[in-house]
């Protein structure tokens, strides 16, 4: 068994969509990044690869690439998907949670939690999704941006 723990930041920006576990969520602004800024993926991503001992997003898929330029951040989660599975891995298990003041989350995170089952290829009840708004503190508050934190369990075999 094997334990990773994943955070990721992206700055709130007009003109992007806001994508989160996959789904786009209406709102007057959205994550600036390299690729849609999925911040919840990213740090699932970044708990999965840490997990692995495969470094992170940044190594894996850099913004230096064109290649990676507005891709999906579920594309990505499936190629981290295969890297763990050329290794021997699987899921046990995901508990993540978003720091957003807005907008409002909960009745995204059902749809959220099932694209990222269906590529990790593990039941629904073996995903957590939380959502916090920090009670309107610090940059995340003062909706300057959104992170996220996600932590693993893989297994070998």
């Amino acid at each position: 068994m094997r334990i990773g723990h994943g955070y990721d930041v992206h700055r709130l920006v007009e003109n992007r969509a806001l994508i989160l576990g996959g789904v786009e969520i209406p709102h007057d602004r959205g994550l600036l990044g390299h690729s849609d800024a999925d911040v919840l993926t990213h740090a699932l991503m970044d708990a999965l690869l840490g997990a692995a001992g495969l470094w992170d997003i940044g190594h894996a898929f850099p913004d230096s690439d064109d290649s990676f330029k507005d891709i999906s951040s579920l594309v990505l989660l499936e190629r981290v998907m295969t890297m763990l599975e050329d290794r021997g891995y699987k899921v046990g298990n995901v508990d993540t949670t978003i720091l957003a003041q807005q907008p409002k989350l909960a009745s995204y995170l059902p749809l959220m939690r099932r694209n990222l089952a269906v590529i990790l290829k593990v039941s629904e009840d073996r995903i957590n999704i939380k959502a916090t708004t920090e009670e309107g503190l610090g940059w995340t508050g003062r909706e300057e941006g959104m992170g996220a934190h996600a932590v693993c369990i893989l297994e070998e075999g």
